[in-house]
């Protein structure tokens, strides 16, 4: 990309690929001088540089101070636009990494930064950030399987024979042993 221009796109969409890191990129900052703010994405760590009142400053922070990727959906004029972006607890520092007008292309992109990035699937839920699913940690949790039934499909895999297998029923002709010490024959 070149130097101080836009980020990577036409004017509709931005998209950056999150397999090809690290990524240098310039970003809009309605406080920055100039408007813009140059961005460097690591897999461990990004740099944020920009100049507020002709002070330049850089803030460089690991990947992990960030809360996750979110996914936010806009309705607008125009119809629905999604973005991803790279979550953070303070907005100034939270950086665009898609925006589409196509909902099933950020879902994919929404996913991709974070399984690259290692971080948590995050939605908009009223301007606050919520994950997705329940996590302990990095391991998600979920409620536990319900049992499998006995009439599944899986049934008729099983042999049906173990199935028919008859009671035994007590005749006039079975022997009955009462009064013995032992009915185990022995050698």
């Amino acid at each position: 990309m070149r130097g101080g221009g836009c980020t990577a796109g036409s004017g509709r969409a931005v998209r950056l690929d999150p397999f090809a890191l690290p990524l240098r990129f310039a970003a809009h900052d309605a406080a920055a001088d100039g408007r813009v703010r140059q961005v460097e994405l690591h897999r461990e760590r990004v740099i944020v540089r920009r100049s507020l009142a002709g002070m330049r400053m850089a803030v460089n922070l690991p990947v992990s101070a960030y809360a996750g990727v979110g996914l936010q959906v806009t309705l607008g004029t125009q119809g629905a636009q999604a973005r991803v972006v790279l979550a953070h607890k303070d907005p100034g520092l939270a950086l665009p990494l898609f925006i589409s007008q196509q909902a099933d292309d950020a879902l994919a992109e929404w996913r991709s930064w974070a399984n690259v990035l290692g971080l948590p699937l995050l939605v908009e839920d009223e301007g606050v950030w919520r994950e997705l699913f329940a996590r302990m940690g990095g391991v998600r949790v979920e409620a536990p399987r319900p049992r499998r039934r006995r009439r599944s499909g899986l049934k008729r895999r099983r042999p049906a024979m173990l199935m028919r297998r008859a009671a035994g029923c007590i005749t006039d002709t079975t022997p009955i042993h009462r009064g013995e010490h032992e009915i185990i024959a022995r050698n």
